[in-house]
């Protein structure tokens, strides 16, 4: 894991953290969120197996994170951002 990812992990954990210590619940839980895609997108493997094994709305909730690191992912690779000339747009 590059050392970036691992100060975005610890540093959204520790914010999540305090944020759940200070009674923030939406905070924190955006803070986790930040934390289990940077996760899902360095390990989707591991992560889908968890996902699948969590029952009710956590594992939905984990498969729907999945999704989305699974797409920053491909945009990140370069291969779902391409941009098609449009034929009747005017200068």
């Amino acid at each position: 894991m590059e050392n970036w990812k691992k100060a975005l992990l610890v540093g959204s954990a520790g914010a999540a953290a305090v944020c759940f210590a200070k009674g923030k619940r939406p905070a924190g839980v955006i803070a986790a969120g930040i934390g289990l895609v940077v996760l899902a997108a360095e390990y989707p493997r591991a992560f889908d197996q968890i996902a699948n094994m969590t029952p009710g709305p956590l594992g939905r909730g984990l498969r729907l994170v999945e999704f989305v690191s699974n797409a920053g992912q491909k945009f990140i690779d370069g291969t779902d951002h391409q941009l098609e000339p449009m034929s009747d747009y005017e200068a």
